[in-house]
């Protein structure tokens, strides 16, 4: 493949997300060494997008899209599949010019020294990055997943300034409600994706259901459209969610997330246009919303407010527009969704220069502006023009189009146009209450006095202002590219032999429908006239908006603050009844449900078979009842370390059940956790009261342990009996040597074949790691407190030589004996370790094992010598330890997939070295070293946090801290 088409094609709107992903977490750095210089810097990135929508447009004016597919997850259908048409090409074009200038704006409106702008950067970066997988997506489930990054993102954009109540819960708010409709759209997604037998839209649109189910898997893909577009009865979120900074506002509410839902109508409307439903649906809705979003408008004093319900009924129009499902509306459509994001994105960016100039954005107290800040004032006005529908912008232009393409339509239509040319003169209307209240003199208000506005904060805005008049002037221009798109959409029903009002011609008895162009003039047309209605009508609406009481709260709003009360309540009720603090209450619980949901299902169904053995040898019998005689002392066992003990018997127990069914690898592993558990279980006992409490029935406690074991046991002998197709595992055996590289099939399937169930456990592990560790120390902190006992050591002293001793002596109470011992033999328990770590591909052992095996000699370590001789024997952070072995498990997956093969794909590389000869090497050894790593890690935040104190500098258990202890609630 040669560079340019590597660049050009494709491959190259993959290598942009991925841009976009590095540029996020180079980000903070960026902004600590550069300031908000660094911005124009990060512009780069989302101005590189542009740059390649503009150099694919050849292909896409002459009608070919740019495709191509990348497997990502083989066995789920995932695949990195890219389909960029013109609709696309249009949203890139927004979402990488639009975004290139509002990071330069940023640059200029956030204050130098804003401890916050580095984290706004990465999340700016990461949101442009994620709108850009979103639109090149053609699969639908990979599109899932960055329109729900794009939710994420949202969220923590627009709780930027974490310290207010009211952003925390517009974030909060504007996450519920588009994950809500989300969830909605993935269940849609699955329906149509299943019946299809793909998740490629580009396929999928050709194999559609139809009836009933095609109805509802639509109305739940509109549910995602809806809400993520801010439509009926969803607007309420986005005019709270200008809690957020204004470059947040102008770029993912102008121009970014709410359009999300737009392009994704319009991506599915060349399939869905005809479906009633969907018409029913996007006509109705979209309607209401601009008729709603223009009456709140009007009445908002706040010139953000006013922008914001502005463009919720922006957006109404827009998916009213597409819901017409014609190709001329579609065209319309198309040409309104770019002017709406030119003209609100410069708004926006104005409105913001306003605010950083005077310190307000009421209109109320603003008065002389347009004299002392002309340029601004002429900016705006430029872009208000657009947005009210004057000539020769791309508004009017736009405008213009959305009433040809709904007037010589269907009767709902039409009256759909009514509603529309009724919302455009809302628009008007407030379009000049912004202008007036921004800019102009007001005899009865004091005149601003801005500061100075200097070009590179209002130049952005400046760019899109006349970029919205360019767009105007040369309609045509751009009437050729959006006309790629709208040509696939059904071109609507004509009667045959019935004539058509306006471009229509008649041939032979038959009506011939001639496609709208997009043009500044097209004489003197009824769709002209309507547009002049809608701008007079609006400019008498502003005239009697000063009479109206300022400031609305939407109904929406208030149903949703009392479905969150009503849940909230729900909550508490709840908890109250079910949580009472008790551990053995709410284990007992779920026990209970478990026993009595599964277990009575198993009993009415009875899924197993008859026939069975009870053992393959008589010594499986002895070890079996061993486990069992084990298992009920430690039921009747007064004393915790002696029920600890016989626990630890019942997994030995099982560990030689392994041996005898010929499991190896399981044994050793279930050999090392059983001892591994056990040592942390006696640190941890010496915090708590040698025996039980008497209080909890020991009989209701064996009974329920005796139920959940039956119905664990019945459940696991029907899986096995119940089972008619061969087993999976039986076809493992061979790729194991030829595929993984490696004779060991147990860790073949760990690091190779089943790698990806293996990466989503060690994240796991890694988080409960982290929040158990943090739990701990702070409730050991806050036992501190209450005690007075002194604070212990540092945790992990990064200092000194590896694998070095204690500085000093243990403390007197430690064996002498323990301490020699220990050291003789660490450093060889170590290096076994890392013996089972490279041997276990072809023998028994792995990382996993391997790392309990270095855990143990830290262990005992730890044991000798206390905290000290660990700190000495391992000088290193373990929560860095953790980091570095995810980072080199996730790193060895990656590396696979630049390397051309499949995520987690294993190599094979025969070596001939110096000293070692020759050497096998199979690369998924580097996973099985991060799974080391973690385990390591996992050990050694276990016995720096939940470690009973040994040494002289640790905490002492004195008698206030056991009473202490046995206060604390269980």
């Amino acid at each position: 493949m040669s560079a340019p088409h590597l660049l050009l094609g494709a491959p190259g709107a993959l290598l942009l997300v991925a841009a976009h992903a590095l540029a996020a977490v180079a980000a903070p750095l960026a902004v600590r060494r550069l300031g908000r210089r660094a911005l124009y810097l990060l512009a780069a990135v989302p101005a590189a997008s542009l740059a390649w929508a503009l150099a694919n447009t050849g292909p896409i004016l002459a009608g070919r899209a740019v495709t191509g597919a990348y497997p990502w997850v083989p066995g789920l259908d995932l695949e990195l599949a890219v389909q960029v048409g013109a609709l696309g090409w249009l949203m890139i074009v927004l979402v990488g010019g639009v975004g290139a200038l509002v990071l330069a704006y940023s640059a200029r409106y956030f204050a130098a020294g804003d401890d916050r702008l580095a984290r706004f950067a990465a999340l700016f970066v990461a949101f442009a990055g994620a709108m850009l997988g979103l639109v090149v997506s053609d699969n639908l489930l990979v599109l899932y997943v960055f329109w729900e990054l794009t939710t994420v993102l949202s969220y923590l954009l627009i709780g930027h300034d974490a310290a207010r109540r009211a952003s925390r819960a517009a974030a909060t708010q504007a996450l519920l409600v588009t994950t809500l409709g989300g969830l909605a759209m993935l269940a849609g997604f699955v329906m149509l994706g299943q019946h299809a037998g793909t998740y490629r839209w580009s396929q999928l649109a050709g194999a559609l259901p139809d009836g009933a189910y095609l109805t509802v898997a639509l109305l739940l893909v509109l549910l995602g459209a809806l809400s993520k577009s801010a439509i009926f009865p969803f607007s309420f979120w986005l005019p709270a969610a200008m809690a957020a900074p204004t470059p947040v506002s102008a770029y993912l509410h102008a121009a970014a997330m709410v359009k999300a839902g737009v392009f994704l109508t319009a991506l599915m409307t060349p399939a869905f246009g005809e479906v009633a439903a969907w018409r029913a649906v996007l006509l109705v809705a979209g309607t209401l919303t601009m008729l709603l979003g223009g009456w709140a408008a009007l009445r908002q004093h706040d010139a953000k407010l006013l922008l914001a319900h502005g463009t919720v009924s922006q957006l109404g129009l827009l998916m009213a527009v597409f819901g017409a499902g014609s190709r001329d509306a579609a065209l319309a459509g198309t040409a309104m969704l770019l002017a709406h994001a030119l003209f609100k994105a410069a708004l926006f960016l104005v409105v913001g220069v306003v605010d950083r100039a005077t310190g307000t954005r009421d209109l109320r107290e603003l008065s002389g502006l347009g004299r002392r800040a002309p340029w601004p004032a002429a900016v705006a006005v430029l872009a208000g023009a657009s947005m009210a529908g004057l000539p020769p912008t791309a508004g009017f232009v736009a405008k213009e189009a959305v009433f040809k393409a709904l007037l010589h339509g269907s009767v709902v239509e039409r009256v759909v146009l009514g509603g529309l040319v009724l919302g455009s003169a809302l628009t008007v209307a407030y379009t000049l209450r912004l202008l007036w209240g921004v800019f102009a003199t007001k005899p009865a208000v004091t005149p601003a006095r801005p500061r100075r506005i200097g070009w590179t904060f209002a130049g952005p805005a400046a760019v899109l202002a006349v970029a919205g008049l360019a767009v105007g002037g040369f309609a045509p221009a751009v009437d050729r590219m959006l006309a790629v798109y709208a040509d696939t959409v059904y071109a609507g029903a004509v009667q045959a032999g019935a004539a058509q009002i306006g471009d229509a011609q008649i041939g032979d008895g038959h009506a011939i429908v001639v496609p709208y162009r997009l043009a500044l003039w097209h004489g003197l047309t009824p769709a002209l006239g309507l547009s002049a209605l809608a701008l007079a009508a609006g400019a008498g609406l502003f005239l009697i908006a000063a009479r109206l009481p300022g400031g609305v709260r939407s109904t929406g709003a208030r149903a949703y603050d009392r479905v969150l009360t009503w849940v909230g309540r729900l909550a508490v009720e709840l908890t109250g009844a079910t949580q009472r603090g008790s551990l053995p209450f709410s284990l007992g619980v779920i026990l209970l449900v478990l026993v009595a949901l599964p277990g009575g299902v198993m009993l009415a169904g009875r899924p197993w078979s008859a026939e069975g053995r009870a053992w393959d040898t008589p010594a499986q019998a002895v070890v079996a009842a061993g486990v069992i005689v084990a298992a009920v002392i430690a039921v009747r066992a007064s004393r915790r370390l002696t029920a600890m003990i016989l626990v630890g018997v019942t997994g030995y127990g099982t560990a030689v059940l392994f041996v005898l069914h010929g499991a190896p690898d399981l044994a050793l592993t279930q050999f090392l956790v059983e001892t591994v558990t056990i040592a942390m279980f006696v640190l941890v006992l010496r915090r708590l009261p040698p025996r039980f409490s008497r209080r909890p029935s020991r009989r209701g406690r064996a009974a329920i342990g005796v139920a959940v074991g039956v119905v664990a046991a019945g459940m696991a002998y029907a899986a096995t009996s119940a089972r008619q197709a061969e087993p999976i595992s039986s076809g493992f055996a061979d790729p194991a040597v030829s595929y993984g590289g490696g004779d060991n099939i147990v860790n073949v399937i760990l690091v190779d074949i089943r790698a990806w169930d293996t990466m989503g456990e060690i994240a796991v592990l890694v988080a409960a790691a982290t929040g158990v560790a943090s739990l701990i120390f702070r409730g050991s902190a806050a036992l501190r407190r209450r005690t007075g006992s002194p604070a212990p050591t540092s945790r992990a002293p990064v200092t000194g030589r590896w694998l070095a001793t204690a500085p000093r002596p243990a403390a007197e109470d430690t064996s002498i004996i323990l301490q020699v011992v220990t050291r003789l033999l660490f450093h060889v328990i170590v290096l076994l370790s890392v013996y089972l770590l490279f041997s276990g591909h072809n023998a028994p052992g792995g990382g996993f094992a391997a790392g309990l095996v270095c855990g143990l000699a830290l262990t005992v370590r730890y044991l000798a010598g206390g905290r000290a001789e660990l700190n000495a024997a391992a000088p290193v952070d373990a929560g860095a330890v953790l980091g570095a072995g995810l980072f080199v498990a996730v790193g060895t997956g990656a590396a696979a997939m630049l390397l051309g093969g499949n995520v987690l794909q294993s190599a094979t590389l025969d070596l001939s070295l110096p000293v070692l000869g020759e050497v096998h090497l199979v690369t998924s050894v580097f996973f099985d070293i991060g799974v080391y790593l973690i385990v390591v890690a996992l050990v050694l935040d276990i016995l720096r946090s939940l470690g009973a104190p040994i040494g002289a500098d640790d905490i002492s258990m004195d008698d206030s801290s056991v009473k202490a202890m046995k206060e604390e609630p269980v």
